[in-house]
């Protein structure tokens, strides 16, 4: 299987701007905003899908969320995001490789998810 666009960013074979960046994950800005700040939270561990998550990911997918905490605070959006997780291409994932997308900047309805 072919490294995804995420794996190929993660190891510097393709460019983006990092705004964050650790031994478990990095943040870059989504190249598609659907939000004012649109950031994606990525995990060097290439996960295809949060169902394909196992056990042993508990302790990275919770690092995950923190890592977003981080990043808002970071871009200055602490008070108000959404983080949100598409699994699978019914669920709009386009990317392969588990990622959260992060999203601030506007006011957010119930029934607006904008995926």
């Amino acid at each position: 299987m072919a490294d995804s666009i995420f794996t190929r960013i993660i190891n510097r074979e393709l460019p983006s701007e990092i705004l964050y960046e650790d031994e478990h994950c990095i943040a870059i800005k989504d190249i598609a905003p659907k939000a004012p700040v649109h950031l994606l939270i990525i995990p060097r561990k290439p996960i295809p899908k949060l169902c394909d998550a196992s056990g042993e990911d508990l302790a990275l997918l919770g690092h995950l969320l923190l890592a977003a905490s981080t990043v808002a605070r970071q871009v200055g959006v602490e008070d108000a995001f959404r983080v949100i997780v598409n699994n699978g291409a019914g669920a709009g994932q386009t990317v392969f490789h588990l990622h959260l997308h992060l999203l601030a900047g506007k006011q957010f309805s119930e029934s607006q998810l904008g995926f």
